[in-house]
């Protein structure tokens, strides 16, 4: 039986050996996912605090529970480990490892580099193996093909490679690992159908194109549509506040079309895994081959700015009280990237603590899923909410809006509140000293 036969008989049939490599907000649920399926899931990271916290049955995630995770456990379908070892015997290799960018703005694929290599020393003919983590058109072929290839053995006469983009939306209660439409591309055929045999068992919907690259370049497309536009409304919400115009209110009659409009809304900046870091990765592929991604490069910019631009309103509205930014006791509620995760990543609340302090602030923050800061300077601990507390604080700043916050005590108590969410509106608990974006 040749290796394509070989191994969709094990997907198939269930007893495929399905290693992740990465257990992070996408390579955890994932590996969840497949092991609830009746697979055998083996999971491997490098960092021990995760390792550990996995061996206990405790998720650090928000969309894995701890009961799902012992569950799994339990039932002997889930191993993890910090040793590489945990490779061997492998059928499907997953590689789920973050793609930063450099201080420099310059893709930073070393944990791709570092994991595809970690991959090799365990190829044997027979496996397939599959990248999620976001990265520029090439990678799949230029990186992780040229790393295989030393080994010895031949893509599709010894093994399997594809591309499947990750599409996890942390915190998002419609939408998770089974329910996403999942793209997928290969070098060839037989890549194509095992693939999307393989995530089909887990998956509703698996759209197979033509090549690592074509599905490269959709998640980059898709994260820049998003970046394009919420740069435009951020810009936008800009405008009408110079011109005293309430954008909410513009945004909720525009929506009411019913073709030709799909609506986006400012915030205090974005932030998470994705958005500020893929379109920058496409630039940079861009400018490669001689092509300048102007629409995309103005959006990044706009999007980089809006902290900033929330300062400025912060120091306007105390103003506005006779307050000075300077000395004045400042909250800053959810300093998460967004509502309800506990994820810092490109945090923009994170940004404008960092601009206050700079002004001499006294800065407090709460966050139900954050107790402590201690990332890019900042060190501090969320603080205790109440009455007595809320009071002492010269402006509170929504930042993330979670659900488990008291607004109304939060309004009831508050000297001042500055809405970047607009959450408040949508409570009908807005009043005299409330002012959102």
């Amino acid at each position: 039986m040749g290796i394509y036969k070989s191994l969709r008989k094990k997907v198939t049939d269930k007893t495929a050996v399905i290693t992740v490599v990465g257990l992070g907000y996408v390579g955890l649920p994932m590996a969840i996912a497949f092991a609830k399926k009746g697979y055998k899931v083996n999971g491997f990271d490098t960092s021990t605090k995760r390792i550990d916290n996995l061996h206990k049955g405790i998720s650090y995630i928000n969309d894995v529970s701890s009961g799902e995770i012992r569950e799994v456990v339990k039932s002997g379908r889930f191993h993890v480990s910090g040793e590489e070892t945990i490779l061997s015997g492998s059928d499907v290799l997953i590689i789920c490892v973050p793609t930063p960018l450099r201080k420099t703005k310059v893709p930073n694929i070393s944990y791709v580099v570092q994991a595809s290599r970690t991959v090799a020393r365990y190829l044997r003919r027979g496996q397939m193996i599959i990248l999620e983590s976001t990265t520029y058109p090439g990678t799949t072929r230029d990186v992780i093909l040229t790393i295989l290839r030393k080994t010895g053995l031949a893509l599709d006469k010894d093994f399997f490679l594809s591309f499947s983009p990750e599409r996890i939306d942390p915190g998002n209660p419609d939408y998770d690992f089974t329910n996403i439409p999942k793209v997928l591309g290969s070098f060839t055929e037989d890549g194509r159908k095992l693939g999307k045999e393989l995530y089909s068992k887990v998956i509703k919907t698996v759209v197979d194109v033509s090549s690592p690259e074509v599905a490269e370049v959709t998640k980059l497309l898709e994260n820049t549509f998003r970046i394009v536009n919420i740069g435009l409304i951020n810009e936008f919400s800009h405008l009408c506040h110079k011109l005293g115009i309430d954008v909410w209110e513009v945004i909720e009659a525009a929506k009411t079309k019913p073709f030709g409009f799909m609506p986006f809304y400012p915030g205090p900046g974005i932030g998470g895994h994705c958005i500020p870091k893929d379109p920058v990765y496409l630039s940079w592929k861009a400018r490669k081959v001689g092509f300048e991604t102007r629409l995309i490069d103005i959006a990044a910019e706009v999007n980089r700015n809006v902290p900033t631009h929330m300062v400025e309103r912060i120091i306007t509205i105390l103003g506005k009280y006779g307050k000075k930014v300077h000395g004045s006791k400042v909250l800053i509620l959810g300093v998460t990237y967004k509502k309800d995760v506990n994820d810092l990543r490109e945090s923009p609340a994170l940004d404008i603590i960092k601009l206050l302090a700079k002004k001499g602030a006294d800065i407090s923050y709460h966050d139900p899923y954050i107790p402590y800061l201690d990332i890019g300077g900042i060190r501090s601990e969320s603080i205790v909410l109440s009455k007595k507390t809320l009071r002492t604080f010269d402006i509170a700043v929504i930042t993330a809006d979670h659900s488990s916050l008291n607004y109304k005590e939060i309004v009831d108590c508050s000297n001042l509140i500055f809405d970047t969410r607009n959450i408040l509106t949508k409570l009908n608990l807005t009043g005299k000293k409330t002012v959102r974006l």
